[in-house]
């Protein structure tokens, strides 16, 4: 050991001077090529981490090694104990650019030692009072003094954390507080704006005023989905016309789209021999990008926010990230909030001309389908009427022929008449005879006539009974044909209806002749009546037969056109399609019903005067 003013120290052996020689090329070494990183260095903020590790860590290590002049033998005072001052300028690096995240370990560790030393002191004050409470009881060596301190802390650590995070954070941090706030806030306005430009103003002065950057930009997709084009723009980078818009097949893009996460320079330059890696950190260099924020709305990148390096040359926290994702989320929401109003604005411009638009094909549809109806209801008619044709004829057949046969043998007993001789009296009887079945076949025919009338839309004041009695005469060969009991019951003070007389006899033949056809032929019964309904102040057709009557599991379908239960070629499905269509166009209703004792009664009901 070497005796000095300042106290003993180590002396060096044979080798030493070469082991020196060595240690301060390594040192001169190292400070050339932390120098050479700082020229070649264009971000500033890390230029002055390097300035700082360079002036610390450099100079400290050059002061140790300069130690090698006491070991050697001469009475200087060891500069290495002097390593503290450029220690100093390295600690002042450390916590201004946050080289370690020291702000980060400073925060958690003061709040977690500020509660662990608040816990202790609760601790200690229960300990206390318990041994001076419950001494007698042993309270402090029984199980129950860590039960109770459990329970205790169990409810107290997560508001006490709380509040201490928040007094800490006033104290040390309260800038960082101050402009988290103003973030929350705009974040939430922003969410209510319905305008890009709007957004990207709001956006761009929260981060330039509260983070306090050089430069951030607002890139949106066009509206056809290609390319990304800067929507709004602020700080002291100038974006020009090659800046403003990026493509959308961009590696910078690419990457974006694919992590879904902020794009952050530091942690890309970790990955830099990825020859991808490399071309989107040319893009960030070009542009001044220090971290890029996603707007992503359901899988889909909507656009993105761009950010340049700190004002004060520091580092972006990780809670300057988190707030900033926050506020890239709020973005995107109202970006998509934007787009969707957008997309609703231009069709309310367009919804008058379009409804109109619609309002004519309805109506032309209204129409067709009307005359349609128009045209198959009077084909129904004609066939209805066709089918009848054979009962009609016999109908009319029967009363021409007895007339015909009366009038020819009339005929000739005038010829052989002797005007001496005074006429037979049974002539004049056959002549009256031959009258009514004339005028019988005329009511035959105009009954006909009546059902087969082409004025479908012509409404007139018509007594319900006629139409019924009307459609009975069409019916009546069949009816004379089978065994058929047929109970007419007419109201005799029926109110008339507004209505027309073919198409409301339509109804009727249609349900009559299909009472016929349900019931037997021997034993069949149908009911027909009238009345009138005081209370809705209608006219009521009822025709009620013995029939098998119509299943619950078809009651629904059977007013639907082309539903029957007839075999294939013996009905069309159409007859009570016909017959509801025709008593809805009248204001009326008709329904099915199955009475008690078996069978189906048709109800029709039609407003009266």
């Amino acid at each position: 050991m070497h005796r000095y003013y300042f106290g003993y120290f180590a002396k060096a052996g044979k080798l030493y001077p070469l082991f020196g020689l060595g240690s301060l090329l390594v040192t001169i070494y190292v400070l050339i090529i932390l120098y050479t990183a700082i020229l070649k260095e264009k971000s500033s903020i890390r230029k002055n981490k390097l300035k700082y590790v360079f002036t610390g860590f450099g100079f400290m290590g050059l002061m140790n090694g300069l130690n090698v002049l006491p070991i050697l033998g001469y009475s200087v005072y060891p500069p290495g104990n002097l390593s503290f001052i450029p220690l100093i300028v390295f600690a002042v690096g450390l916590f201004k650019y946050d080289l370690l995240d020291m702000g980060t370990i400073i925060e958690k560790g003061l709040v977690y030692s500020l509660l662990t030393a608040l816990l202790t002191a609760i601790y200690a004050l229960i300990v206390i009072l318990a041994d001076k409470v419950f001494k007698a009881f042993y309270f402090v060596d029984s199980m129950y003094l860590p039960v109770t301190f459990f329970i205790i802390i169990t409810f107290i650590f997560g508001p006490l954390k709380t509040q201490i995070q928040k007094v800490v954070d006033r104290l040390f941090f309260k800038e960082k507080c101050n402009y988290q706030q103003t973030i929350k806030h705009v974040s939430l306005m922003i969410a209510s704006v319905l305008d890009f430009k709007e957004i990207g103003r709001l956006l761009t002065e929260t981060v330039m005023n509260a983070i306090r950057v050089d430069s951030c930009a607002l890139y949106l997709q066009n509206p056809d989905g290609s390319d990304f084009t800067i929507s709004s723009a602020k700080g002291s980078h100038i974006f020009s016309g090659k800046e403003s818009f990026i493509a959308d097949d961009a590696p910078f893009v690419k990457l974006m789209a694919k992590c879904r996460r902020p794009l952050i320079r530091k942690n890309l330059m970790e990955r830099s021999g990825d020859a991808e890696i490399q071309k989107v950190l040319s893009l960030m260099d070009t542009m001044n990008i220090e971290i890029a924020l996603p707007l992503i709305f359901k899988e889909s990148l909507n656009g993105f926010i761009i950010l340049g390096e700190k004002l004060s040359g520091g580092l972006y926290t990780r809670e300057d990230l988190d707030l900033l994702e926050t506020l890239s989320m709020q973005s995107a929401l109202a970006v998509q909030n934007t787009i969707s109003y957008k997309v609703i604005d231009d069709f309310n411009k367009n919804l008058e001309e379009k409804i109109e638009e619609r309002t004519r094909d309805l109506k032309n549809a209204l129409f067709e389908k009307e005359r349609a109806q128009e045209q198959l209801i009077r084909a129904q008619s004609l066939a209805a009427i066709g089918q009848l044709v054979a009962g009609v004829a016999h109908e009319i057949n029967n009363p021409l022929a007895s007339s015909t046969s009366l009038v020819q043998s009339t005929i000739e007993d005038l010829e052989k008449w002797n005007r001496e001789t005074p006429p037979d009296p049974n002539l004049i009887e056959d002549m009256k005879f031959a009258v009514m079945e004339l005028g019988r076949a005329k009511g035959v025919v105009a009954s006909l006539l009546g059902l087969s009338r082409q004025s479908q839309s012509q409404f007139e004041t018509i007594n319900m009974n006629h139409v019924v009695k009307d459609a009975l005469r069409i019916l009546n060969n069949k009816r004379e044909q089978s065994k058929v009991e047929v109970d007419e019951n007419y109201y005799e003070n029926l109110p008339e209806i507004k209505g027309n007389f073919a198409n409301l006899g339509q109804v009727f033949l249609n349900i009559i002749l299909n009472a016929f056809q349900a019931v037997d032929e021997k034993s069949g019964k149908i009911n027909i009546a009238t009345y009138y309904d005081k209370t809705g102040k209608q006219a009521v057709f009822e025709c009620k037969d013995n029939g098998p009557g119509i299943s619950l599991s078809i009651r629904q379908d059977i007013f639907k056109p082309f539903f029957t239960t007839k075999g294939v070629g013996k009905g069309t499905g159409l007859g009570l399609f016909l017959c509801h269509e025709i008593v809805s166009r009248h204001g009326g209703n008709i329904d099915i019903e199955n009475p008690e004792g078996g069978g189906a009664k048709f109800v029709v009901k039609l407003p009266a005067n």
